[in-house]
């Protein structure tokens, strides 16, 4: 017999409760919201117990569900032994500390917001990916710290025996400032990687690479899509935000191209304003971007839905004038009727799989098409003291043929406006 029974290291999934409002006209149904809620839950490995949906034309102000259905879901909560109940939308400071109070303590009451930024803090790796969290975390936090230290404000209103120092409302004002001091230095640090990024981008520019983006839906398929066009080692996860980081990885076109390739952090409906203001420099690569890929699962019955929100996001931060090309990736999914359909839909649009290799191909040309848009045909004679200009030729240009004469070297390539000008003075022809 044992001396020491082994005990279990790993701490036990919670159980979870998710809570819905069925509105009438809302572009996603509740059911499909909240399926979306609970893989999120079980991302932040939680388990899903139970679900409840009220039909509401707007949520109730003081506890988002009528008082009647969340005393309901608190009774059900402490019969299931449930630790957590998950609200589908971002619930006011006011509602949250209503909710908190009807749930009793042991239960945890959270919106979808700070599942999300949860998870996003699990999942952030870079320096500046985990200064993005921090900073949406506390712009989450301020407005609500008056209901966490409501527990001492109620002592006070006991009276007797220290109720007289107010240290409810002193702490609150103490972390009031330091959440406010921590915002700040978060905003100031993250700023300076902007510019860094933001002169990155510049070198990159100038430097003639075609820059392409990767952006979507969360899980459709990026980080695969980036491995098989780039040969990249990506992380690859079937889990919603399996990668917020931008990872960049250099590829030579089909045509001879060089350019950039991209991936970055996945979008999803209700994305909280406090994560897209802080995520604006990672985003910075869409907006910068010289081509953008909107990548989206053709197998999710929500694949309409989830393009209008990528393309509202894509708005919001300013990326949405930049050339995009729709691809559908997981094909292999579908039938032949529904690649009709798609087609039919989104007649220019790639059909791709990123995991058999499946239209792959096309996709290749067609990103190599459009680094050509803009570009002409030129000859330039480079004297042989010029070397600088032919190393940027072949650096920022396709060279399409090339031979020494006696005066220096002779080049055809193709170049876009900014290079065309630089070698004008050698133009010939």
């Amino acid at each position: 017999m044992a001396r020491f029974e082994p005990k279990p290291t790993e701490s036990p999934r919670e159980r979870v409760f998710v809570v819905g409002i069925d509105r009438p006209g809302s572009e996603w149904t509740v059911e499909d919201s909240l399926a979306e809620l609970t893989r999120l839950v079980q991302t932040a490995d939680g388990d899903v117990v139970g679900s409840y949906v009220q039909r509401l034309t707007r949520p109730v102000p003081k506890t988002y569900i009528g008082s009647g259905k969340a005393h309901e879901i608190a009774d059900d909560a402490v019969a299931g032994e449930v630790d957590v109940v998950v609200f589908d939308d971002e619930l006011s400071p006011s509602q949250q500390a209503n909710l908190e109070r009807i749930m009793g303590e042991g239960i945890k009451v959270i919106d979808r917001t700070a599942l999300i930024l949860d998870i996003f803090a699990r999942h952030a790796t870079t320096r500046e990916g985990r200064l993005q969290v921090q900073l949406a975390q506390n712009q989450y936090l301020l407005p609500r710290l008056r209901g966490m230290w409501s527990h001492l404000v109620r002592e006070q209103t006991r009276g007797g025996i220290g109720s007289r120092f107010g240290q409810g409302e002193s702490q609150l004002e103490v972390d009031r400032r330091l959440v406010r001091k921590r915002i700040t230095t978060l905003k100031r640090e993250l700023e300076r990687l902007e510019h860094r990024r933001g002169e990155q981008s510049k070198v990159r520019s100038g430097g003639g690479v075609f820059r392409v983006a990767l952006v979507g839906y969360t899980n459709a398929g990026k980080s695969t899509l980036l491995n098989v066009l780039a040969g990249a080692d990506a992380y690859v996860q079937d889990e919603l935000f399996a990668t917020l980081d931008p990872t960049t990885r250099s590829v030579t076109l089909q045509d001879g191209h060089k350019a950039t390739i991209t991936d970055t952090v996945g979008f999803i409906q209700k994305l909280p304003t406090t994560l897209v203001e802080s995520f604006k420099s990672t985003l910075y690569e869409a907006r910068s971007a010289d081509l953008l890929l909107l990548v989206a699962d053709a197998s999710d019955k929500n694949v309409r839905e989830e393009i209008a929100t990528v393309q509202m996001i894509l708005d919001d931060i300013g990326a949405s004038d930049a050339p995009c090309v729709l691809v559908f990736n997981k094909c292999d999914l579908l039938g032949e009727d529904e690649i009709a359909r798609l087609r039919d839909w989104q007649p220019d649009a790639e059909l791709v799989s990123a995991v058999t290799g499946s239209g792959m191909g096309s996709l290749g040309l067609r990103v190599a098409r459009e680094a050509m848009q803009g570009e002409q045909t030129m000859t330039v004679l480079i004297p042989f003291d010029k070397g600088s200009f032919v190393r940027a030729a072949h650096e920022r240009s396709h060279v399409v043929h090339e031979e020494y004469v006696e005066e220096g070297t002779l080049i055809t390539l193709r170049a876009d406006a900014r290079m065309r000008a630089e070698l004008e003075a050698f133009r010939i022809g």
